[in-house]
């Protein structure tokens, strides 16, 4: 088709609207220590909708959408050790069949009833949830917890102490297509170690609360937006606009991208929640910058003193005095007591670490998966066809990043059309020969001819990654499509389009390699369209997906038998 280049004409669909002159997907490609702006809602309705779409995506990315069936835990609770005000015992609770999180268990000694409880995640210290030195003792904080009169369940990260069936880093490109790595793992135990502590005869449910620091803080801020039972939170040394989590445990692809760990810990709002930063880490800037920011989320509910923050003149750590400042805000919110004095930490008789490992002197249990297997169970916990043509859409859209925007911008000259999604600052070309009828959307195909009854079509190349696109930028899909899940959205831009400018059933063209995004786009697609796209050898399987539609959790969300039978219903 020929494209006009003189007489330029500018066309917008969006009054006072360009599109850009480049692709901000080739130009703008963030990662983990990238600087974000802190994100401003006006209206609390506004934040609630976005709060909930993101708790989706978060999920989505994680491998955790929808959520698996939970099966038996059959916590094994053993090793009791008695201190002079509280006991610490070890613990194995089984998060997937045959696979088993290890951690200990500290109450208070001679207490009765039911107690408030804490749940804490440690960070990428050496000895993990055993860490005892000056900038982080997790026996210290577990035993003065337990003094103050919490139960207190501290866990391993995976792949550290006890929790060895998978390594600490894991997630090749097979795995990523499942949603198969550390963060999702991660999590996953988290809401398990929360089932566990829920599950305690001494536990009262309506007080439960949460702290770690690194990435343990991490772990604290995603359970805290995906989980609502959790009431209080104390993430430590990690809320950034400048630094999101190094590690990839903390990342996922697709967790990120549009947000950030402020909005995410946002999300806990209006819930209370202490943020702790230090000068000698990437939360040096947590007074002026990221808790301004999030108070504003808890001043949408009327609640801004419900957040509160403390930075101490300090590298990266959770110290003495860290600690301190948590159980005072726990204490305050928690117990009703406001006296500091009460929340002075006493110093401890660290025990032996052989003393702490559950598998110190002792073997997993029988029914002990390997990593193998765990992979295995991991692509079984969610069923790959959707309870509903909906929910199967929405799984698919998630895992694309895929929006449908009612308002295109458009710029045209001659046949030459280029469209955007306002404020996107995305740039999809495209050539369109007008006519009558009920238009024709082609994609792919290059120079390759094809009739169209001399109704209007639009004929587009798809997204087209450029050299400025910085695939080096840390954790690159945790914060940007991939170039397939790009191609997918520039057929949905297109479709938008041509849906608000011509009437009648819009026809899908895939040629080529473009089949298969036609064919994605068209299960996501939220209007009917009339779809021709030949996969020739694809098939769905892993390597297909690989070599010719590389999108991260595409086979966790149901894969190609899930936008066959959404096409289905399109007919």
């Amino acid at each position: 088709m020929r494209l006009a280049i003189s007489a330029i004409i500018f066309c917008s669909a969006v009054i006072g609207v360009e599109v850009p002159k480049e692709d901000s997907r080739n130009t703008n490609t963030p990662g983990t220590d990238t600087h974000f702006a802190p994100p401003v809602y006006t209206s609390r309705e506004a934040w609630e909708k976005r709060k909930e779409h993101l708790r989706k995506q978060i999920l989505s990315a994680a491998g955790l959408y929808p959520m698996p069936p939970k099966t038996p835990l059959h916590p094994r609770i053993f090793g009791r050790i008695e201190n002079r005000d509280c006991t610490i015992e070890k613990v194995l609770v089984e998060t997937i069949p045959g696979y088993y999180l290890g951690g200990n268990l500290y109450r208070p000694l001679h207490a009765t009833g039911k107690h408030p409880a804490i749940l804490n995640p440690h960070g990428h210290w050496t000895y993990g949830r055993l860490e005892n030195q000056p900038l982080y003792s997790g026996p210290s904080l577990g035993i003065n917890l337990a003094r103050q009169g919490y139960v207190v369940f501290a866990w391993d990260m995976v792949g550290y102490n006890d929790t060895v069936q998978t390594p600490h880093i894991f997630g090749s490109p097979v795995e990523q297509l499942w949603s198969f790595g550390p963060l999702g793992l991660q999590v996953w135990n988290a809401v398990r170690a929360l089932d566990f502590v829920v599950g305690l005869d001494d536990v009262d449910p309506a007080r439960l609360a949460m702290t770690g620091a690194s990435g343990g803080a991490t772990q604290t801020i995603l359970l805290a937006a995906i989980d609502d039972r959790l009431q209080f939170a104390a993430p430590v040394n990690m809320v950034s606009s400048i630094m999101q989590g190094g590690d990839f445990c903390e990342n996922a692809p697709g967790l990120r991208v549009g947000t950030n760990n402020v909005e995410i810990a946002a999300m806990f709002a209006p819930k209370p929640m202490l943020l702790v930063s230090a000068t000698g880490d990437w939360t040096r800037n947590t007074p002026t910058e990221e808790f301004p920011a999030i108070q504003k989320f808890y001043a949408l509910y009327g609640k801004p003193d419900n957040v509160e923050t403390l930075q101490l003149k300090a590298p990266h750590n959770y110290n003495k005095e860290n600690r301190e400042a948590v159980y005072r805000f726990f204490g305050k919110h928690i117990l009703g007591e406001t006296d500091a004095k009460m929340f002075a930490e006493k110093t401890i008789q660290a025990e032996m670490l052989q003393n702490m490992l559950a598998l110190s002197g002792r073997a997993l249990p029988d029914n002990a998966i390997t990593y193998d297997q765990v992979f295995a169970k991991w692509k079984e916990m969610v069923p790959r066809e959707a309870a509903s043509a909906d929910e199967a859409r929405e799984r698919l859209q998630l895992v694309l990043g895929a929006e449908w925007t009612r308002e295109v911008v458009s710029q045209q000259s001659g046949e030459h059309v280029v469209l955007s999604r306002p404020e996107t600052g995305d740039r999809v070309e495209g050539a369109l020969v007008e006519g009558k009828g009920a238009p024709v959307l082609i994609v792919g195909g290059g120079g390759v001819r094809l009739s169209t009854g001399g109704r209007p079509t639009l004929r587009i190349s798809g997204f087209q990654p450029s050299p400025a696109r910085n695939r080096e930028a840390k954790h690159f899909l945790t914060f940007n499509q991939s170039d397939d899940a790009c191609r997918v959205q520039d057929i949905l831009t297109a479709l938008a389009w041509l849906h608000n400018k011509y009437p009648g059933k819009i026809e899908l063209v895939g040629v080529g390699p473009a089949a298969v995004w036609a064919e994605f786009a068209a299960a996501v697609s939220p209007i009917p369209v009339k779809l021709s796209a030949e996969l020739g050898a694809f098939r769905g399987t892993d390597e297909d997906f690989l070599k010719q539609f590389n999108v991260p959790g595409i086979q966790r969300a149901g894969g190609l038998p899930a936008a066959e039978r959404l096409i289905q219903t399109l007919k």
